[in-house]
């Protein structure tokens, strides 16, 4: 990918973070209420714009910023996907 085209996605990035960021500490949602789902689905999206700027990022890829980027998607995916112990697979990322 050409510099001008990664520099232009993650300038996009930042713009879409900002307004996910907002939205998210807009809903005064909390576990068990009815718009929890969409405050997790919020939170779902600004994590996976970390791991777009991760991704992106000039340099060295980070394996940290990689890891907690997946841990975040995987752990909150875990609640939309019931049954599919993507906790446990978030888990193992840190494992022993």
């Amino acid at each position: 990918m050409d510099e001008r085209t990664k520099e232009e996605i993650l300038s996009r990035a930042r713009f879409a973070h900002d307004l996910t960021e907002a939205s998210y500490q807009q809903n005064p949602s909390t576990k068990g209420d009815a718009g929890w789902v969409e405050k997790q689905r919020i939170l779902l999206a600004d994590m996976s714009l970390h791991l777009l700027q991760t991704a992106l990022r000039n340099g060295e890829l980070s394996t940290d910023d990689l890891k907690r980027n997946l841990y975040s998607i995987l752990t909150i995916s875990d609640q939309l996907l019931p049954g599919h112990r993507l906790k446990t697979v978030a888990d193992d990322l840190y494992g022993p």
